[in-house]
C-alpha cells in the first residue's frame, strides 16, 4: 500500500481549507417521489478508503465499493493503478435508494466532505491522475445533475477556488481488490487513516447529522 502521510493537524487544516460549512441542495435534482429502482453512483475523489467510508454512513445508501473507473480491465489492479500511468481514477460506486437519498444529495456530500473539488491530480499528500477528482456519470439524467450542480456551485462561489471535477461517461466500474474494501472500518487506527479519513468522518457527523443512519454517539 503506497500511502503518504502528513500531520494530523495538517491533514484538519486541509480539510476545512477548502469547503465551506455547509453547501446549497442542488436545484437541478431527480424526482424521489417517482423512485422505482435502486440506483449506482460513481464518484473518485482521491484516495478511495475515505470516501468510501463517508458514504457508507448515510441514510438511503445500501453499499459502497472501493474500486477503479476510467480505465481498462486489464489495468485495473491496485499496483498498477498506483503507478498514475493507466487512466484509471480511485474511485468508488454506490449502491443506494433513490426514495431515501437522491444523486444530487450524493453530490453535495461528495463535495462538501468526501474530498477537496478544486484540486485536480491530487487529494492531500496523494498526487497523481489516480487521484483524480471526477463524476462517472451512467446516464443522461446523471450528467445533467451533475454539471447543473458544478455550475450552482460555482455562481454561487461555494469554493475559493474554481471546481476541478471532471464530468466524464462511465464505461465500466472495477471493484478493488479485498483488502481495500471498508478499509476505515476494519482499520481505523491506521496511521493513514487517523490523518486523513477520521476528520472527513468527523465533519459528516457534526455538519451533516440528518442524513446518516444513525445518530454519531
Amino acid at each position: 500500500m503506497h500511502r503518504k502521510l502528513v500531520p494530523l493537524w495538517l491533514a484538519a487544516a486541509m480539510a476545512g481549507c477548502a469547503t465551506p460549512a455547509m453547501l446549497p441542495d442542488p436545484a437541478v435534482d431527480m424526482d424521489r417521489t417517482a423512485a422505482k429502482h435502486k440506483d449506482t453512483a460513481v464518484f473518485a475523489g482521491g484516495c478511495f478508503w475515505g470516501v468510501e467510508a463517508v458514504f457508507e454512513q448515510l441514510a438511503g445508501v445500501d453499499q459502497v465499493l472501493a474500486g477503479f473507473a476510467g480505465g481498462d480491465a486489464i489495468s485495473a489492479h491496485y499496483e498498477i493503478v498506483s503507478t498514475g500511468l493507466t487512466h484509471h481514477a480511485e474511485s468508488v460506486e454506490i449502491a443506494y435508494d433513490p426514495a431515501r437519498i437522491t444523486y444530487g444529495q450524493l453530490l453535495k456530500i461528495f463535495f462538501a466532505v468526501a474530498h477537496d473539488p478544486t484540486q485536480k491530480n491530487r487529494q492531500g499528500p496523494d498526487s497523481g491522475p489516480q487521484y483524480r477528482s471526477a463524476i462517472f456519470y451512467k446516464d443522461a439524467e446523471q450528467k445533467r445533475i451533475a454539471e447543473a450542480y458544478i455550475k450552482q456551485l460555482g455562481d454561487a462561489q461555494a469554493f475559493k477556488k474554481p471546481i476541478a471535477t471532471d464530468v466524464v461517461a462511465l464505461s465500466r466500474f472495477y471493484p478493488a481488490e479485498g483488502y481495500h474494501q471498508q478499509f476505515v472500518k476494519k482499520n481505523p487506527d491506521y496511521p493513514y487513516v487517523v490523518y486523513n479519513d477520521l476528520p472527513k468522518l468527523a465533519k459528516l457527523k457534526q455538519e451533516y447529522t440528518a442524513m446518516l443512519k444513525t445518530a454519531p454517539k
